[in-house]
């Protein structure tokens, strides 16, 4: 008895030539593989540069207030009582109601905020002040981090407070290192008042109100 295998010769010899095209596919994929895992070994040791590879760089970022030296104290200069201090909020930061936030958290821990407003975008958070405004200056500073403390011409104790872009929220009250007895600290890299130049002093109804 023959099966039908046997009676068809044609079909057994396309089944075999199906299974030599499997098996050169097969053959052809594992040595692709195989040349894949080389190759990334040898990328990883580094006995071979990857194609295209490229040195990526973070671009520096530079602070044009980095030498900008805040004035130091007179020796002894206790805090101010935070209802002694007047101070303007202009928002730096190009985000909308930062301004705004940050007078109503003032005005909670007790100081006197004249009025918000806008001025062009900076980086560094800003306290701006003038010779007889230099300890109600360092007063607010505590209650912030990063801070720039940029001494100008203008008159009176009056401060004003600038937001930049790198403001994310005030210290927490716990936290700020002031104490009505002690006196404050001078700024990192301070330098004499009478030696320092002022800066020039805020144009009056030049600010806008914070929209």
């Amino acid at each position: 008895m023959t099966t039908k295998t046997d009676q068809d010769p044609a079909r057994a010899q396309r089944r075999r030539r199906m299974h030599e095209r499997q098996a050169v596919v097969f053959g052809l994929l594992i040595a692709f593989l195989a040349v894949c895992g080389i190759g990334a070994l040898a990328i990883y040791t580094g006995a071979i540069e990857a194609p295209f590879a490229r040195d990526f760089t973070t671009p520096e970022v530079i602070d044009p207030l980095a030498d900008v030296p805040a004035p130091c104290l007179p020796e002894d200069t206790l805090p101010v009582a935070y209802s002694d201090i007047e101070v303007m909020v202009l928002n730096g930061s190009g985000t909308g109601g930062i301004a705004n936030a940050n007078e109503e958290i003032l005005e909670r821990r007790g100081f006197v905020v004249t009025g918000t407003g806008n001025v062009a975008e900076t980086a560094r958070t800003q306290v701006r002040f003038g010779a007889e405004g230099v300890a109600a200056a360092y007063t607010l500073a505590a209650h912030y981090e990063n801070v720039a403390l940029l001494l100008d011409d203008r008159e009176g104790t009056g401060i004003d407070l600038v937001l930049g872009t790198e403001f994310e929220r005030l210290v927490d009250p716990e936290l700020v290192e002031l104490d009505a007895e002690t006196p404050l600290v001078d700024a990192e890299g301070c330098e004499p008042l009478e030696e320092i130049t002022p800066r020039p002093g805020p144009v009056p109804d030049e600010e806008e109100a914070e929209e």
